[in-house]
């Protein structure tokens, strides 16, 4: 496959810029494509007409979008779509030009495609969680009945805009269900991976999506900041410093740093082994990339056997290459990245209170560089000192510390925490957990902290972010 043109997609038209950004290769070896950049006045021109292509989707049954999505599914894994006006692009083309600029290897490139396909296949069932079995007439007319009660939402936003990141394909998956729920969508594709939004657009297009449900806008950080300050409603990807800064808007759902923690009570912690897999899987699941990977193990005793015995089982994933079909470790295009990340990690190792377990079992360096990427291996620390800087922190790889915290302790440690899974049979513990107010998704049992049910979604709610509720009394006549 050529280099092709991405073009911007300006609500159903296709706009070719000027001004284009080279992706390349690790390394800048090769370039595999140009995007056209847009600059922030033209996104905010669009933002005045979005309305209209708010009416345009109001307009069509849920269950048509229902059945565009499922359609959608398909074309997505296995049709050749377009990608610029010249050139098209199949499922494994897809797949080979995204490993190579995003550096994730074809296999779980793959396992992200599914993931994708998943969502789009399964949206009666995701859509029946975020609205808890609203009718979908409800959801079209406005008013309906749940639990024998009258309601009424209405529309919040006429469109939502995203900010999207280039570690993972499979976080576009999030943004999904708000077709569905017949709002517009507003893209701003992570500068690595603009081939995942523009493959799933052109896949639902294909599946007869109106076109003007979509805008795709390659940009710089000022298009970010139209998108973030003048959207009605946005989604964004970002890290410990932005979450911060959007954290009281209600306009953004922020999506950072997931501080995923996985925690095993004292009533099964001395059958450990039995966990040992699951937490592995846990750790290192997507090359350690999603927000959902647990970056802290917390047990009432046994930690250090625990540490070793994960450190040895994660010891046998090493980088490979990006074709192999057992690779699970996924690379860095950019090297200052993981630089800045084992910087982090062995500024914080000098203090006492923590120990690189995995450098006991790795094989090399933490860091290593093949076919022109760096990778940054699994590591497993054990924190002596619960308060210790790499105790409660997280890495775009897979990384997890073990720490030892009395059972009665540990809820009030935790901190904000994405995804918890409790392995306990303890029915007073499990309740401890059910009223904890720092965790946002909850595995009750021994559960993957990756483990996905469509109909509970774990971050947010994209339909109470969409819509809003109102009270509603009807005269009957």
């Amino acid at each position: 496959m050529g280099a092709p043109t991405i073009p911007a997609f300006r609500f159903g038209r296709r706009y070719d810029s000027l001004t284009v950004s080279e992706i390349t290769t690790a390394g800048g070896d090769e370039v595999v494509a140009r995007v056209g950049l847009v600059n922030p006045g033209l996104i905010r021109r669009d933002l005045r007409r979005v309305a209209d292509c708010f009416d345009r989707l109001q307009q069509i049954p849920v269950q048509k979008m229902l059945d565009i999505c499922a359609d959608a599914a398909s074309h997505f894994m296995e049709a050749k779509l377009p990608v610029s006006d010249d050139l098209a692009q199949t499922p494994d083309d897809y797949v080979r030009v995204l490993s190579a600029t995003c550096g994730l290897p074809h296999a779980l490139i793959r396992a992200n495609m599914t993931k994708i396909a998943d969502v789009l296949s399964n949206m009666p069932v995701i859509l029946n969680g975020l609205t808890r079995g609203l009718d979908q007439a409800a959801i079209e007319t406005g008013v309906g009945r749940q639990s024998g009660v009258a309601v009424s939402f209405y529309p919040s936003a006429t469109h939502l805009g995203l900010v999207l990141p280039s570690n993972s394909p499979g976080v576009n998956s999030l943004w999904l269900p708000a077709l569905a729920l017949r709002v517009p969508v507003l893209l701003k594709p992570g500068r690595e991976d603009p081939w995942t939004p523009w493959r799933i657009i052109n896949a639902l297009v294909a599946a007869g999506c109106p076109a003007e449900a979509f805008g795709f806008y390659p940009a710089d950080h000022d298009g970010a900041g139209v998108i973030l300050s003048e959207c009605t409603r946005v989604i964004m990807f970002g890290d410990a410093s932005t979450v911060e800064r959007y954290a009281d808007d209600p306009r953004v759902s922020v999506h950072g740093p997931g501080y995923s923690k996985i925690l095993i009570g004292a009533d099964l912690i001395d059958h450990w082994q039995d966990y040992v897999d699951l937490l592995a899987d846990s750790i290192a699941r997507n090359g350690g990339r999603s927000c959902v990977n647990a970056s802290t193990i917390v047990v009432p005793r046994h930690g250090e056997a625990l540490a070793e015995a994960l450190a040895q089982r994660l010891a046998s994933i090493t980088p490979k290459p990006l074709d192999a079909p057992d690779a699970e470790l996924a690379g860095f295009v950019n090297p200052r990245v993981p630089e800045a990340i084992g910087q982090k990690i062995d500024t914080a190792l000098s203090q006492p209170g923590a120990v690189d377990i995995s450098a006991r079992h790795r094989t090399g360096d933490r860091a290593v560089v093949l076919n022109g990427q760096t990778y940054l291996q699994p590591m497993i620390v054990y924190c002596h000192d619960p308060e210790h800087p790499l105790a409660r922190t997280e890495f775009l790889f897979p990384y997890a510390a073990v720490v030892e915290r009395p059972q009665e302790e540990m809820l009030d440690w935790i901190g904000p925490t994405l995804v918890a899974t409790a392995i306990t049979e303890d029915k007073a513990f499990r309740q401890q957990f059910l009223r904890c107010p720092d965790i946002k998704r909850l595995n009750l049992g021994a559960i993957p902290t990756g483990q996905v049910q469509w109909d509970q979604p774990h971050e947010g709610n994209l339909f109470e972010f969409l819509y809003a509720r109102r009270a509603i009394q009807e005269q009957v006549t």
